[in-house]
C-alpha cells in the first residue's frame, strides 16, 4: 500500500505542538509498518533525521505554504499534483488541512476548532481562511482524527460530523521527559534562575495561551507572598504581543521573570523537571501537551478549567479560571506553601499519564487510516 503524507510541519530544530504529533505518530507507523510505502511531502527542502526508515520517500514540492494565499496554493493545486503523479491509496494530513481539489481518500487530523470558539486569537487573514476551509475539509475527509473528546464533540457541534466518522487519537510525551534527582534540579535551577524555584510557562506565546493573565497572577503571587519564586518561559513568540508587552512594562517584579525562547526537547525536560509548578493556564487547547510532560517529569500541575484540559488533567493538576487572575494566583500560593499538596499531585500525575503515550497515539492513528480504507 501507498499511503501519502503531508510532513510540511516536521522543522527540523522548530517542533512544536503538531510538530510533535507528526514526529512522534509516523515515527512509530513507519517502523511498525515496513509492508507499505510511504511518501512525506514536505514544502521545503527537508532534513533526513525525518526520513525514518527504509521505507520512506521523501518529496519535496513548492510553495512553501506558511501564508493563506500559499496554503492555497500549496493544498489547492501543488498537493493534487503530486497525488496524481504518485497514485496513493490514500492522503493522511496531520496539520488539518486537505486539499479539495482530488479524489485520493483523506485521513484528516484536526487538533481542535479554538478559531470557532473565539474570533480574536488570530489575524483575520487567518481567521477568515480557517473558518471558511476547515469546514470543508472536515466534510471532505473519509475519516477524521482529533486529540480529545472535546475535539470530537466540537467537529460534531460546529461542523455536523457524524460520531462514527470521528477517531480520539490522544497525544503523547516525549521519553525523554523523566524526573531528576535534588542536585541536579539545584544545578538546572542555577543555570536558568540564579538557583530559585520557579513557576514555568510552555508554548509558542500567542493571546489564547494567556500568558500576560498569568504573570499579572505571578505579578500579585509575589506582591502577596514577598517569596523569592521566579517565573520561566519556554516558547517563542508568535506575532505581536501588545498586551503582554503591557503587562511586562507594568510590573514591579519583571525582573523575576525569564524568557528562555524556544529549547531542545532535553533542555526543556530539564527544565521542566526542576520547576515548582507548571501554570498551564491557557484560554482553549485542543489537547495540552505541556500537561502530560509535566506527569512525566513528576512536575505538579495548574491548568484551566476549560476546554480539553479538565479531560486530560483529570484530579492530577490545580484547576483554575484562566480569567481570573485570583484563581491562578491562588493555585500557585498553595503549590508554594503546600509540600503535601504538590506531592498528592504528583502522584496522581503518575497515574493519569499512563492514558497517554505515543506508542498508542500511533495506534490509534494507524486504526484509524485502516478504518478509512
Amino acid at each position: 500500500m501507498k499511503i501519502a503524507v503531508n510532513t510540511r510541519l516536521l522543522l527540523k530544530d522548530k517542533l512544536e505542538g503538531i510538530g510533535w504529533f507528526t514526529y512522534e505518530s509516523m515515527k512509530r507507523i513507519v517502523l511498525n509498518h515496513p509492508e507499505h510505502t510511504f511518501y512525506f511531502i514536505f514544502d521545503r527542502k527537508h532534513d533526513p533525521q525525518f526520513i525514518f526508515a527504509k521505507n520512506v520517500i521523501p518529496m519535496e514540492i513548492f510553495p512553501p505554504a506558511r501564508h493563506p494565499y500559499l496554503w492555497y496554493i500549496y493544498f489547492e493545486f501543488s498537493i493534487p499534483r503530486i497525488l496524481r503523479k504518485l497514485k496513493p491509496d490514500l492522503f493522511l494530513s496531520t496539520d488539518g488541512w486537505l486539499s479539495l481539489r482530488t479524489n485520493v481518500p483523506q485521513v484528516d487530523v484536526i487538533h481542535d476548532l479554538n478559531f470557532e470558539h473565539r474570533k480574536d486569537f488570530l489575524k483575520s487573514k487567518y481567521q477568515n481562511y480557517y473558518t471558511r476551509f476547515f469546514p470543508k475539509f472536515a466534510r471532505k475527509a473519509v475519516r477524521i482524527a482529533t486529540v480529545s473528546e472535546f475535539s470530537k464533540q466540537d467537529l460534531q457541534r460546529f461542523y455536523s460530523i457524524p460520531k462514527e466518522k470521528i477517531d480520539v487519537v490522544y497525544n503523547g510525551s516525549n521519553a525523554v521527559y523523566q524526573p531528576l534527582m535534588e542536585d541536579k534540579q539545584q544545578l538546572v535551577r542555577q543555570k536558568y534562575a540564579d538557583g530559585l524555584p520557579y513557576f514555568l510557562f510552555v508554548s509558542a506565546i500567542h493571546k489564547r495561551k494567556n500568558l500576560a493573565n498569568i504573570l499579572r497572577a505571578f505579578e500579585q503571587y509575589k506582591a502577596q507572598t514577598g517569596a523569592n519564586t521566579q517565573f520561566v518561559v519556554v516558547g517563542a513568540r508568535a506575532g505581536k504581543q501588545d498586551e503582554l508587552d503591557e503587562v511586562l512594562r507594568s510590573m514591579t517584579f519583571a525582573q523575576d521573570v525569564r524568557f528562555l525562547g524556544r529549547l531542545s526537547a532535553e533542555e526543556l525536560s530539564q527544565v521542566m523537571a526542576s520547576a515548582l509548578a507548571l501554570v498551564y493556564a491557557t484560554l482553549f487547547e485542543g489537547f495540552g501537551i505541556p500537561i502530560v510532560e509535566a506527569f512525566n517529569a513528576e512536575t505538579a500541575v495548574i491548568t484551566s478549567n476549560v476546554t480539553s484540559m479538565p479531560e486530560v488533567a483529570g484530579d492530577a493538576a490545580l484547576l483554575v479560571d484562566p480569567n481570573s487572575v485570583e484563581q491562578i494566583t491562588d493555585a500557585m500560593t498553595q503549590l508554594a506553601t503546600n509540600e503535601n499538596l504538590r506531592q498528592e499531585l504528583i502522584q496522581k500525575g503518575r497515574e493519569q499519564r499512563t492514558k497517554f503515550s505515543w506508542d498508542q497515539t500511533a495506534e490509534r492513528l494507524w486504526d484509524c487510516v485502516m478504518r478509512a480504507l
